[in-house]
């Protein structure tokens, strides 16, 4: 730590430069008064680092809580800190064009409503989805209720529904640790999540997009503003590219290079990402784009200007990259295990010297073991791994082993002296989940996650460490940010409401259960055939003659209001009408508030 240039100060003179105005006060309300955004509550930042935080993670905070609206070059604007994303304004013939309106409505109203103080009354005159992450689309309709054209990358729709929709609740707990939503916003407690300072809790949205980038090198022109893109699916997200505005001279990165080490697996979870691919898109954007851009922007932190700096900025990204791909592989391929090799790799000197390689949002240990996951799976090759016990019996098992929860605890404080805070923790975790009632574990665990999570430079392992010290002390805090408004509901398609409804049927309730329905979506002009036997819930579309034991007439938006609970009023059923009551009765509900540090 000693060794970071802390005194270069370039970022901060980036972040500062082309300010025009903040939002005061940064406070974001719904109509009815809840708050959904408050980056006031960071102006703690602005003090010198305790000794309660990383002061490289605190330095982060410090640039990403920076707020208002800010000039990128002639013509692009971008309002910063009104949530976790940014929203980039590019000044048409007529209008502005939208990219990337952040994740809530009232926020990004009230970052339309900042610019507009500025630079006038402009209409909205196109929306740019950059990629299919809800922090990039959720606050469409803050900005407009469509009626312009909407631009997304290839496959857009079906990703940015799947992702929050199939492992959705889970998600969504998880993420509480991630964000550290339940934390204080304090120099004790949550001082960002990297790449921006948390997520909002607003209204979120989706309007689908009316134009399609279907191949990098494709041209579109918006109110009068020429767009090249790069398509780069399966890097930051399945669906996401990059757009240069040659007038402008500017390369808008979406989430391919921002300033810090990304996440290939986020700890909220997500399908591990595409390391290598990311690498060469950003190979492939210095040789479409180098030269040909003064100023790279992307939809998180700040831009950097400079054409030789944008190239030396991407040849950096891609070479982290590559080079924690490689490396990975190089090792497992020598017989190493995920945990082994996050170990030893190190980046090299010039890469550790830049501040944009590390790792606040993801970071290089846990990187690495998404790499290896992404190739290898879950199992490591060890046959003493193949079937474990779960946590909470294996822990009963250790602790017994150990001499019980007491010699457990006293070898942990021993561990704790030594300042061996990671095998305390095993040690303590395992303490817990033998028994929970152990109040002397829970306490001393709390203290070891607290000590962990002040001394990290990673904003979501800091959360997430404090998070569980937390609700070891006060109880689990379910997730707050929904992700099942009308718009998600409306955009899905109709095999992925079966597919909701086949995640929530409980297999073993369901084991005798024989049944079959005809669907016909009048709307549509399609015909689907869904059975449930052996506990598994079919989906078959245009079925083969034969009858179903129950046939319903319906609208896609009828289908959807059965999923959220509004009845079949207004559906027309031919056969056994018990049918729908049986198949409800063998469906399950998501816990919202499930233990992640107790058994």
């Amino acid at each position: 730590m000693a060794d970071l240039p802390f005194h270069d100060r370039g970022d901060f003179e980036d972040a500062d430069r082309g300010f025009i105005a903040k939002l005061s006060p940064a406070v974001i309300r719904t109509v009815d008064g809840r708050v959904v955004w408050d980056n006031d509550s960071y102006d703690f930042l602005q003090e010198d680092c305790p000794g309660t935080a990383h002061p490289s993670l605190w330095r982060q905070g410090q640039l990403c809580s920076k707020q208002g609206l800010y000039e990128v070059t002639d013509g692009v604007y971008q309002v910063r800190g009104l949530d976790l994303s940014n929203m980039t304004l590019i000044e048409g013939e007529r209008g502005v064009v939208v990219v990337d309106p952040l994740i809530s409505t009232e926020c990004a109203a009230a970052a339309l409503k900042l610019y507009r103080a500025h630079r006038g009354e402009r209409p909205v005159t196109g929306v740019i989805y950059t990629h299919a992450h809800a922090d990039h689309f959720g606050g469409v309709r803050g900005v407009t209720g469509g009626g312009v054209p909407i631009l997304a990358p290839a496959g857009f729709m079906r990703h940015a529904v799947a992702e929050n929709f199939y492992a959705g609740p889970a998600m969504a707990r998880r993420a509480v640790y991630m964000y550290g939503r339940a934390l204080p916003r304090s120099p004790q407690g949550q001082i960002g999540a990297g790449l921006g300072m948390t997520v909002s809790t607003g209204t979120m949205s989706l309007i689908p997009p009316t134009d399609e980038i279907a191949r990098t090198g494709q041209e579109e022109t918006v109110d009068g503003v020429r767009m090249l893109f790069q398509l780069t699916p399966g890097a930051e997200a399945p669906a996401e590219m990059n757009v240069l505005l040659p007038a402008r001279r500017a390369l808008c990165l979406a989430e391919n290079a921002t300033h810090n080490q990304h996440s290939l697996l986020p700890l909220r979870g997500a399908a591990v990402r595409d390391v290598r691919a990311w690498a060469r898109y950003l190979t492939e954007a210095i040789a479409l784009f180098a030269g040909r851009a003064d100023v790279a922007f992307a939809s998180h932190h700040w831009p950097t200007w400079g054409a030789e700096r944008v190239e030396r900025f991407l040849s950096r990204q891609r070479d982290m990259y590559a080079y924690l791909h490689d490396q990975t592989l190089r090792l497992l391929n020598k017989g190493l295990t995920a945990p082994e090799i996050a170990e030893v790799v190190q980046l090299p000197p010039d890469l550790e010297q830049a501040w944009h390689t590390h790792g606040y949002s993801g970071s290089l240990v846990h990187n690495v073991k998404a790499v290896y996951q992404r190739y290898l799976g879950w199992f490591d090759g060890n046959p003493a791994h193949l079937w474990e016990h779960p946590p909470r019996e294996s822990a009963i098992r250790y602790v017994e082993c150990l001499g019980g929860g007491a010699a457990v605890v006293a070898f942990a404080r021993r561990y704790i002296d030594e300042n061996d805070l990671r095998f305390a923790a095993q040690l303590l975790n395992h303490a817990v989940f033998a028994d929970e009632g152990n109040k002397e574990a829970r306490d001393l665990l709390a203290e070891v996650y607290t000590r962990l999570g002040h001394g990290a430079e990673n904003a979501t392992w800091r959360n997430c460490y404090l998070s569980g010290a937390l609700e070891l002390a006060d109880g689990t805090v379910p997730a707050t940010l929904d992700t099942a408004s009308p718009d998600f509901f409306a955009a899905l398609t109709v095999e992925q409401i079966f597919d909701s409804i086949a995640i929530r049927v409980d297999g073993p309730r369901a084991w005798h259960e024989r049944l079959s329905i005809d669907w016909h979506l009048e709307d549509l002009g399609e015909r689907y055939r869904t059975t449930l036997s052996n506990g598994a819930f079919i989906q078959q579309p245009a079925p083969r003659d034969g009858a179903a034991d129950l046939t319903l007439r319906l609208t896609k938006a009828q289908l959807v209001g059965l999923l959220t609970g509004k009845g079949v009023e207004g559906v027309r059923r031919e056969g056994d009408t018990t049918v729908l009551q049986r198949l409800v009765a063998v469906l399950d509900r998501p816990v919202p508030d499930f233990a992640i540090v107790t058994a």
